[in-house]
């Protein structure tokens, strides 16, 4: 995990798979040393998306909960994140095309040692040949330990997600498995029909009474954002 400003890189973890759990017990690390940041922009694999570009799952959902926005890279364009993957070019160069490891532990090893070089010895040309952690500041919003209640506005209409679907006024809308049991917001937009769906600070999809049809099918129903917002 790298920030995006200064190229700080505030993770560096050897792991063993990619499971929600995994990841989670390494941001909160992050988090709790670093501040949260005010947004993360990821690519679609596991566990932070999918290749259709789907941009929830537990863990997305999980970072709106705590305060963080979510943006995704297009689909099958990793220049999107070009920072990031400079930085894997980076690491592969100096460390890990030429090296051998025989346990995971020697991985993180390495790993500690030249994310220190990194960030703290290494000149970058994108930073006048200063180091991240020259520019690198550390957030001011603290990982919550204990959430907060979920807000929404008095004049917004509330539902509880229940096998990825709303129901409103007689029809189920699809919004997504990853929401499953946690309360949304519809709130109408200024064209007729067309309401918004809001998990806490994030619109996650849009739902038009006009495509009644289409919420049947659960491939179709709502009408999600794509993209990077």
């Amino acid at each position: 995990m790298l920030d995006d400003h200064s190229r700080y890189s505030q993770i560096l973890k050897a792991c063993t798979n990619e499971r929600t759990e995994t990841v989670q017990a390494h941001l909160i690390e992050s988090f709790r040393r670093f501040g949260l940041p005010k947004r993360m922009n990821m690519d679609n694999g596991n566990p932070w998306g999918n290749p259709t570009g789907y941009r929830y799952t537990k863990l997305t959902v999980w970072l709106i909960r705590i305060g963080v926005g979510i943006s995704h890279s297009r689909p099958l364009h990793p220049q999107t994140n070009g920072k990031e993957e400079r930085f894997h070019r980076t690491l592969k160069a100096e460390l890990l095309g030429n090296r051998w490891f025989s346990t995971i532990a020697e991985v993180q090893k390495a790993f500690d040692v030249w994310r220190e070089i990194y960030n703290h010895e290494r000149p970058h040309e994108a930073l006048g040949l200063e180091v991240p952690a020259s520019r690198y500041r550390a957030s001011a919003r603290c990982y919550p330990e204990v959430l907060p209640p979920i807000e929404y506005n008095a004049a917004d209409l509330i539902r509880t997600v229940r096998r990825g679907l709303v129901y409103w006024k007689g029809v189920n809308y699809y919004v997504g498995w990853a929401f499953d049991g946690q309360p949304v917001a519809l709130r109408a937009t200024a064209e007729d029909g067309v309401w918004d769906v809001f998990f806490c600070h994030e619109r996650i999809a849009t739902l038009n009474r006009r495509d009644r049809l289409a919420s049947r099918s659960p491939s179709l129903l709502g009408r999600q954002k794509d993209g990077v917002s």
